[in-house]
């Protein structure tokens, strides 16, 4: 399997340059500022502050997503605009090419972190350019506390663990009103919330992704 693996990433793209050029000529993909012009963009896979401590991405500094996801990413950010106007849309990731998640995948495979990548053979919404994962920060760009960090894997990144870390005072009413501005504007965009982590919203269901979207090779 390994030695598979070792072959397909032989295969792919190697430079930030590559990166950019697999998502920029994808014809379903648009910058998502061209329609959220005030989105703040941090791709935490462009820089080694990650959970796989690599910068996968190279130097990209573009949010790629699909074109439908970037449609609903303008309603949330209109949605926050009306109840919140001194906050933005502050993205950590977006859209992935196909030969970043095998790398990825390589990265972790025999590791405890194997559990937070999802296997290249099946993808993971990213690959379609249908996830984003986000949070909300200030004009100057200073995320807003959430009561973990992203990429946190632990039981305190779990919106569906909520109500028992508030009871055990491991997140506070401010962190927790947080990430509850934040699921509401994005589900007022049309997003679906992920259980597992705070900071993660799909545009589709992963079904009607596989009807609906290709993966981004």
């Amino acid at each position: 399997m390994r030695a598979a693996l070792i072959v397909l990433l032989a295969a792919a793209p190697a430079s930030a340059e590559s990166v950019r050029d697999t998502l920029a000529h994808q014809p379903d993909l648009v910058d998502a500022r061209t329609v959220v012009p005030d989105l703040q963009v941090e791709l935490r896979y462009a820089t080694r502050d990650n959970f796989l401590h690599e910068a996968v991405y190279g130097d990209l500094d573009v949010c790629y997503l699909h074109k439908d996801a970037a449609a609903l990413l303008a309603r949330a950010a209109a949605a926050l605009a009306r109840v919140r106007s001194d906050l933005h849309l502050h993205v950590y990731d977006c859209a992935r090419p196909a030969w970043v998640q095998r790398k990825m995948w390589a990265i972790v495979e025999g590791t405890p972190q194997k559990a937070y990548v999802a296997d290249p053979r099946k993808g993971s919404l990213h690959g379609t350019g249908c996830a984003v994962d986000i949070t909300l920060a200030d004009g100057a760009g200073a995320p807003l506390d959430m009561g973990s960090p992203h990429d946190d894997f632990t039981r305190r990144a779990e919106p569906r663990a909520e109500l028992e870390l508030l009871d055990k005072g491991e997140l506070t009413g401010d962190e927790e009103a947080n990430r509850l501005l934040l699921r509401e504007v994005m589900l007022r965009g049309g997003f679906r919330v992920l259980a597992n982590e705070w900071w993660h919203f799909d545009c589709a269901t992963r079904a009607d992704a596989a009807r609906k979207y290709r993966m981004i090779p």
